[in-house]
């Protein structure tokens, strides 16, 4: 089984194809009709089991969304996972309803169900498509947010009784969405602060930490009757923009984390369906998928990014990459659990609309935005840069990797022009290390260990970014990121800080380079 899952990872990286396909076939495959004959018919563990993946996949992306990118696109994604998900689910549930046959409440419910973008696809698949970073950060900031209003239509569809008035559910939704932004927030930024001032005994902890405040985020959202998703996925993003500690260690194991979820979420879900039931229902599930990709998901797109006049061009590549995976078939248990009338039909169709259009988004999203020429510019690489507490020294050790592609590739380490109280203490490079001098050549491939007191920590990160972008010349010829970062005319050269927590080791030879 753990081999399958591997080759799933690859086949998917390597192929564009989201991985639910390839988990979920796994599921079918030793499920019932396959060749496990595994019976389970449990909708409600499956839906507590997604949900608890999906905090986990919602964390991961939160960590990995660049606060920069996606700012500028907070107000699009706002409306977009609010009016457009209301354009969506009228739209969508009328085509089932006149198209289908299906009565109101029946419709109402695959219309709102299918209307949420999931954040497992939209993170996986986007992620390898260089798109501009305006239309990343809406998809991205869309899948985080829709969930929410989702998640609150299809409850109150599903519900014995009547359903509430519009209006009752448009307070809710934005009642919920308010708490839930207030929680992740406040849960976010005291997390960080946390971890920024507070010593871990292990390095290996702070993942654990960083995961703990996600969590504990979600968890307090939902004891406060807002949406617990949307609190998770904002802490995430101001943890993963705080600059904690060991950041790319915390990403990475967010990252392992969101690929176990996944593969467990996705096997479930292809557990719980019955293949020979999906046959039936195959039709109808392909006639409101073209309703929902060609009909709503264009207009809820139009209407919503209309007050921002963005270029058509962004709002068809939009519009096709509105992609659904795990979410809308975990949001389809809810019927289910509900015993509403006809559940399981919605199940079946949600399931089997999610696979075809899926497979038929993902992968064609590069083509289309290369006929659209939308492919992102490619620009310097950015640099790899992790930070590890110097709690005796007070100050931090910072591990620089100089990628391919970056424009500190031939600057000279006096040519950083790093703030006073920063220094290069180390180079490797070629499996070899040496203490660099004023005139070393730093190239590509090169990883730097740069000490920095507390307080000039920021500033130092921000120049070797700049540096990394502009080159020796940032901050000179426009770069703006590295104008803030040139407080002094001297860098400063001493051998490397233990981090094992001794006394601080002796200095070496101190060099002034007058500029």
């Amino acid at each position: 089984m753990l081999l399958i899952a591997v080759a799933a990872v690859r086949i998917s990286s390597r192929s564009g194809l989201p991985s639910l396909l390839l988990y979920l076939g796994i599921g079918v495959a030793i499920g019932q009709d396959g060749i496990g004959n595994v019976a389970f018919d449990n909708a409600e563990l499956t839906q507590v089991i997604g949900y608890a993946a999906l905090v986990v996949i919602l964390a991961e992306g939160g960590l990995g969304t660049k606060w920069k990118e996606i700012k500028p696109a907070l107000p699009a994604a706002v409306v977009l996972s609010t009016v457009g998900v209301a354009v969506s689910v009228g739209i969508t549930a009328a085509g089932a309803h006149y198209l289908v046959g299906l009565e109101w409440r029946q419709a109402l419910i695959i219309g709102a169900v299918v209307s949420s973008t999931d954040a497992a696809a939209v993170f996986s698949v986007l992620r390898k498509v260089p798109l501009p970073s305006r239309v990343t950060g809406v998809l991205e900031a869309e899948s985080g947010f829709n969930d929410a209003p989702v998640v609150i239509l299809v409850v109150a569809f599903s519900s014995a009784g009547p359903v509430d008035d519009w209006y009752v559910l448009v307070g809710k939704i934005a009642l919920e969405l308010a708490i839930g932004a207030a929680v992740g927030l406040a849960v976010g930024f005291v997390g960080s602060y946390g971890l920024k001032h507070v010593a871990l005994p292990a390095s290996g902890l702070y993942p654990i930490a960083v995961m703990a405040i996600a969590v504990t985020a979600y968890a307090a959202g939902a004891i406060a009757h807002g949406s617990g998703f949307l609190a998770v996925y904002l802490a995430s993003m101001v943890l993963g923009n705080a600059k904690l500690p060991h950041a790319p260690a915390n990403r990475g194991f967010a990252e392992g984390l969101g690929w176990i979820a996944q593969i467990g979420m996705f096997v479930l879900l292809g557990l719980l369906v019955t293949p020979h039931e999906l046959v039936h229902d195959f039709w109808p599930a392909v006639i409101i998928g073209l309703v929902l990709t060609m009909v709503a998901r264009p207009m809820e797109v139009l209407v919503s990014l209309l007050p921002f006049r963005i270029p058509w061009q962004e709002q068809a590549l939009m519009s096709w990459a509105g992609l659904r995976g795990a979410v809308p078939i975990i949001l389809a248990t809810i019927p289910m659990v509900g015993q509403i009338e006809g559940s399981e039909r919605i199940f079946n169709i949600v399931f089997v609309l999610v696979v075809v259009y899926t497979l038929v988004q993902g992968p064609t999203l590069p083509y289309l935005a290369k006929a659209l020429k939308l492919g992102a510019s490619t620009g310097a690489a950015d640099l790899g840069v992790e930070s590890a507490p110097l709690e005796r020294l007070r100050g931090h050790l910072l591990s620089v990797a100089i990628p391919e592609g970056s424009r500190m590739h031939g600057v000279e380490v006096a040519e950083l022009r790093l703030p006073a109280g920063a220094a290069v203490t180390l180079v490797v490079r070629d499996d070899a290390s040496f203490v660099p001098g004023p005139a070393t050549v730093l190239r590509k491939g090169d990883e730097l260990l740069v000490v920095a007191t507390d307080p000039v920590r920021d500033a130092t990160e921000r120049r070797l970014r700049a540096v990394g972008q502009g080159g020796k010349l940032a901050g000179w010829l426009g770069t703006g990121v590295g104008r803030k970062t040139v407080p002094t005319t001297a860098t400063r050269f001493h051998r490397p800080a233990s981090t094992t927590g001794g006394d601080a080791p002796p200095r070496g030879d101190t060099r002034r380079t007058e500029r």
